[in-house]
């Protein structure tokens, strides 16, 4: 398979990225999935794709865009979890950035970032001492470094995430991750996880929704024809 057909997943071990692998595998990249631990190797190989021990919390730039180099897409979908305020905004933001400078260093321009829905607004209508608040802006940050970069970049907004099985059917937020009325209607503001990585396959593999971002949930709309 050509370089130029390779993914790499970042957060590898992740739910997201555990359900995405597969599905990027059978649109046929080779899938490289960043790890942590090397204990989880075996899952990573369950679901189709090589795992590179890489620990993004430490790891420099160059070593990033070493593993990056050759790449097609380069997908972030790891989080430090919550609960650590320091920890999260050294993953969701410090790591993030290294990954877009790597990025940017390796020659890979495509970037699609997993944040959620209300990433934009969350931080301004949070208090501070809210335990939610390092990660919404640790999240809010990240993704205003991408808009600044000139990376051909898509954020993904879910919703709150789920273990349903994927309809790959969706609704679209706006920038705030509200619905309008009609949208609303008979929709929750849920996402499954396996829809994430439908979308996060159909980005990649379809080169949609370049430089913007989006907003989605479980709804009744293809995929296919929400996201262009």
């Amino acid at each position: 398979m050509a370089e130029g057909n390779r993914v790499v997943l970042i957060g590898g071990h992740g739910k997201v990225a555990l359900l995405a692998a597969p599905k990027l595998a059978d649109r046929g990249y080779a899938v490289d999935s960043l790890i942590r631990n090397p204990e989880h190797a075996a899952d990573i190989k369950a679901a189709g794709a090589k795992p590179v021990v890489l620990d993004i919390e430490s790891a420099e730039v160059d070593q990033l865009a070493e593993a990056f180099t050759g790449a097609s897409a380069i997908v972030f979908s790891a989080g430090a979890g919550g609960g650590n305020e320091q920890r999260t905004r050294a993953v969701d933001y410090e790591a993030a950035v290294r990954s877009m400078k790597a990025a940017k260093q390796a020659g890979v321009d495509r970037f699609v970032m997993v944040s959620y829905s209300r990433a934009l607004v969350d931080v301004d209508n949070l208090d501070p001492s809210n335990s939610f608040y390092p990660y919404a802006k640790a999240k809010h940050d990240a993704d205003a470094f991408l808009r600044g970069t000139d990376l051909d970049y898509t954020i993904l907004g879910p919703g709150a995430l789920t273990l349903e099985p994927a309809s790959k059917h969706v609704v679209l937020a706006d920038e705030a991750g509200n619905l309008n009325d009609s949208d609303a209607d008979g929709e929750g503001m849920q996402t499954s996880r396996e829809n994430v990585a439908e979308v996060i396959t159909h980005v990649v593999a379809n080169n949609a929704a370049r430089r913007t971002t989006v907003n989605f949930y479980d709804g009744k709309m293809p995929i296919v024809e929400a996201i262009l």
